[in-house]
């Protein structure tokens, strides 16, 4: 279904709430490529203390991601997000006020503070239709991939006249832009109905972590994101070793995430139409691996080699970014996505901020090829564990509201429901009058699954 057939409301929350990630993502972001650099005149600057300025933000996302979710079906969506941004907006003008190393960490744990994906997420739950809802979900996803591209470029192009000051204070602009967006643009839902799929359900967590293809995926994440924030304590170094100084790298990020996205759209079409999403994802994951080792073995006075090598780690890292929770949605049970990727979420910022803090500490002992090494090898690590996977099923979930006088008969329902072709599982939620579906959408019997409601 077309984007036309939403409602002007639902236009409205998915546009308001995209941008809003923007805004807040590029705040997170665009320091990345010029942290390492700018910081390291900063009094009590250290390799180490560099590295947990540039993750910290990921240590307190992933403690209060999932709690901020809870927060919001207690006291209501669009209050949480303020207060996060609120969070994020004092966190960028103690960063940009700062002349201290440990203030910037200070700044950059409370704009992590700001934990409000899930909130957004739910938000947009609450005020877009069912039948929409995935659509919705899918411009919101690409406004994330969109806004790191993004913020790779602006952090160099805004802190060569401002500095590093000035690109926090740049952050505290957008997360303000933020505010008026949620305030003046984003609808309020009339009432707070969670949906399964949106939020998190606190009996299913220790569900999730104890089911073992999610814990891969989970595991997944966490490396993926601790090699990024790793990298970019130490690439900017590179680019400054081979002759660029920090106003240029936006030249070398720009160029390269371009060609990046559309090198990996085959792979992608290849994953989904042709059904091979392991070989790709495992392909993707050796990339990752290969360019990290080559980094750290060859571009020391290459600056070609460099440039190719991030190349193939950005298109293997946007492939990944996009691969992942694509599975989490086709592997996590019927009615439990918004748990999944609450945990999926918060072992994400868990990585980035190992990733800071290793990162820093190993290149302060033993240098940048050092990290680059260790990177790689973690992503080996990655793909012995996602080896043994089992091939995700081409499934999609599905939402139907049940008739009043259904609600009592579950198992009668939950039986003729899977005798459907396509339909692999099934879970009744009594009080929400809905039955929560995982389908195969090229096998479903649409006229059966008609005729079991009617």
């Amino acid at each position: 279904m077309s984007i036309e057939s939403m409602t002007a409301g639902e236009r409205r929350a998915v546009s308001g709430l995209a941008g809003l990630y923007v805004l807040r993502m590029l705040g997170l972001f665009m320091v990345l490529p010029v942290l390492s650099i700018y910081s390291a005149d900063l009094e009590g600057a250290t390799p180490a203390l560099i590295g947990i300025a540039i993750g910290s933000y990921g240590l307190t996302q992933a403690l209060l991601q999932i709690p901020f979710g809870f927060l919001s079906d207690k006291v209501g969506r669009k209050t949480v997000i303020v207060l996060g941004l609120v969070l994020f907006v004092i966190g960028s003008i103690v960063a940009a006020m700062s002349e201290s190393i440990y203030g910037v960490i200070i700044g950059r744990c409370l704009q992590g503070s700001g934990a409000i994906a899930s909130s957004i997420m739910a938000l947009l739950s609450d005020l877009t239709r069912e039948q929409m809802r995935t659509r919705a979900m899918a411009v919101v996803g690409m406004s994330i991939g969109i806004s790191f591209s993004v913020a790779l470029v602006l952090g160099p192009v805004i802190s060569q006249p401002f500095g590093l000051s000035g690109l926090f204070w740049f952050t505290a602009l957008l997360a303000s832009l933020g505010l008026l967006v949620i305030w003046k643009w984003v609808p309020t839902p009339q009432l707070y109905s969670p949906q399964r799929d949106a939020t998190v359900q606190k009996k299913q967590i220790f569900e999730m972590l104890k089911h073992p293809e999610l814990l891969r995926l989970d595991m997944g994440i966490l490396i993926l994101h601790l090699v990024m924030t790793a990298t970019f304590v130490v690439v900017p170094l590179r680019l400054v070793e081979l002759g660029l100084t920090a106003p240029q790298h936006w030249m070398v990020y720009l160029p390269i995430m371009i060609l990046a996205f559309f090198a990996m759209v085959p792979f992608i079409i290849i994953a989904e139409k042709k059904r091979k999403m392991k070989p790709i994802f495992l392909l993707a994951i050796s990339l990752v691996a290969i360019s990290q080792i080559l980094m750290g073995l060859t571009t020391a006075d290459s600056q070609i080699m460099l440039f190719g090598l991030l190349f193939v780690y950005f298109m293997a890292f946007n492939l990944l970014e996009a691969s992942l929770p694509s599975m989490i949605s086709k592997i996590s049970p019927a009615g439990q996505k918004g748990t999944a990727m609450g945990v999926y979420s918060s072992s994400q910022f868990f990585g980035a901020f190992i990733g800071g803090a290793a990162g820093g500490t190993i290149y302060g002992a033993w240098g940048i090829d050092a990290v680059l090494i260790l990177c790689g090898a973690l992503a080996l690590i990655w793909v012995a564990i996602a080896w043994g996977m089992q091939p995700p099923k081409h499934l999609t979930g599905k939402v139907i509201t049940l008739p009043e006088s259904w609600q009592e008969q579950t198992d009668q329902i939950v039986a003729k429901l899977l005798a459907i072709p396509g339909v692999e599982e099934v879970v009744i939620v009594a009080d929400e009058k809905a039955a929560y579906m995982k389908i195969d959408k090229e096998s479903l019997d649409e006229q059966a699954l008609a005729s079991a409601l009617a």
